[in-house]
């Protein structure tokens, strides 16, 4: 076994227009006041990264990656959540999937979708010249609008997509696995990989590859009443990342997991700032580890009623307090003895 990683903080949500947040170096200071040690970075955001760049350029790698360690901080890895959403889009969602692009690109699909990946491929030689081994990203969904099998879905539809879908991460998964970086999607509804069989699904699609892995944020299935503990038991060799990150689902007579419509305050299910919703973090972390999780516990704020500062304050101690150090000794050595050949086939009456 080996100690998780941590605490990290995802930037996305709290870059912004005012210090300490409109600057990478300004906002890793202030994450590394608040006790975090490592930074996840959004490759969409300029105030952060060039990410073809960092791609072309091992030296300006190097300058970022020194940069954010002279402010006490590693960068845990990179995320693509919002180019890997664009290499696959429903036409039903094109207007309003295109402000995940360039202005140049909108209303034009085909173009999107060509960035989309040529974005998500600089990131894996972005990856390596950081010296990372793992990438946060979506699958983006062809599926999504049918989720509902109503109307019912013609024969071969969900077959038909999944194919698809594969055929469009296949190369990128072949570049990934050229620069040794594996692909982590997060299992997130919007997206056709938003649960552990439909993830399966695709991993037979793309044939097993061994650079498909899982983002691990249990926030998700407690919206979707997805048992994430068992969920950790059966793709363990997968989770590869990590967002810390709670939930809570409270039903009501008037509604229940499609949520009505509501804001998110008003919805059942909500994400809420870590210790206020109903994850079971002691087990998932205890599981993690058990299963030795080798990267990193990563925060990730998206919470309807707290303060995102005081979030983040508060997360950096949650994810600290339960990062499990792990024992070099079993508890019950003292009352060991030596490996004794001859003793232990006495013992089997195999003398």
């Amino acid at each position: 076994m080996q100690t998780i990683k941590g605490p990290g903080i995802f930037l996305a949500q709290f870059l912004g227009d005012k210090p300490p947040f409109n600057d990478l170096k300004s906002i890793c200071d202030w994450a590394k006041s608040l006790g975090f040690v490592g930074v996840q970075i959004p490759t969409w955001d300029a105030r952060c990264i060039d990410l073809q760049k960092a791609a072309e350029s091992k030296t300006y790698a190097d300058e970022l990656k020194g940069l954010i360690n002279e402010c006490g901080l590693q960068i845990t890895e990179l995320s693509t959540h919002l180019q890997g959403q664009l290499v696959a889009v429903n036409p039903a969602y094109d207007t309003m999937f295109d402000g995940f692009a360039p202005e140049n690109l909108r209303n034009n699909p085909k173009a999107r979708t060509e960035w989309a990946v040529q974005q998500v491929k600089y990131a894996a030689k972005a990856s390596q010249n950081l010296g990372l081994n793992a990438s946060a990203t979506f699958s983006g969904a062809l599926l999504w609008h049918t989720m509902y099998p109503w109307p019912q879905r013609p024969a071969g539809l969900v077959e038909t997509g999944f194919q698809e879908l594969a055929k469009r991460w296949l190369p990128i998964l072949n570049v990934y696995d050229e620069c040794g970086v594996n692909v982590c999607y997060e299992i997130h509804p919007g997206e056709d990989l938003h649960d552990g069989i439909t993830y399966e699904m695709f991993l037979e699609k793309v044939n097993n590859h061994a650079r498909a892995c899982l983002l691990y944020d249990p926030s998700h299935f407690v919206l979707q009443c997805l048992d994430y503990l068992d969920y950790i038991d059966h793709y363990h060799e997968r989770i590869k990342m990590f967002h810390v990150k709670d939930a809570e689902f409270n039903a009501t007579g008037k509604q229940g997991v499609y949520g009505g419509y509501q804001s998110w305050v008003n919805r059942a299910g909500r994400f809420r700032s870590l210790g206020d919703g109903q994850v079971d973090f002691k087990g998932v972390f205890s599981k993690l580890t058990a299963y030795d999780y080798s990267g990193w516990a990563v925060m990730e704020w998206e919470c309807a009623l707290k303060h995102p500062e005081d979030g983040a304050r508060e997360g950096a101690i949650f994810i600290k307090d339960h990062i499990i150090r792990v024992t070099e000794k079993a508890f019950d050595d003292f009352a060991g003895s030596a490996n004794e050949d001859e003793l232990n086939r006495s013992i089997l009456g195999l003398s």
